[in-house]
């Protein structure tokens, strides 16, 4: 993922739970492990530009989406809350969705969606 500010990225999914390195926050390009073998990458804009001088962001809304899933409902409500106390985008309170879950939605500093989901009981 590209992100605008590396610093506030990295505290935002450091929230989420995941792992980065110390110093991750001045650097240009940090990598987190996540279950199965997969890992969330983010890059600056200006170290994407060192290499494809003519990279621009996506137009038109945000760029990706992402769910977290949380031990239950309550960790739902916890986390969101955590996370608007801190200053993050609110897109949707946490609601009982049809579907089965306990639902939210928030957005990282560069305005990407991320889900936060739990089966109800």
């Amino acid at each position: 993922m590209v992100v605008s500010d590396m610093a506030a990225s990295v505290a935002f999914y450091r929230r989420l739970g995941l792992v980065f390195p110390d110093g991750a926050e001045a650097e240009g390009h940090v990598e987190a492990e996540l279950p199965g073998g997969m890992r969330l990458l983010l890059d600056t804009e200006e170290a994407v530009r060192s290499f494809h001088a003519g990279w621009r962001p996506p137009s038109g809304g945000g760029r990706t989406s992402l769910a977290v899933r949380c031990e239950g409902p309550a960790e739902v409500d916890a986390l969101f809350a955590e996370l608007v106390e801190a200053g993050v985008h609110a897109e949707l309170k946490p609601w009982d969705a049809v579907w089965g879950q306990r639902y939210a939605v928030v957005l990282d500093p560069d305005g990407n969606g991320v889900d936060l989901f739990a089966p109800l009981p």
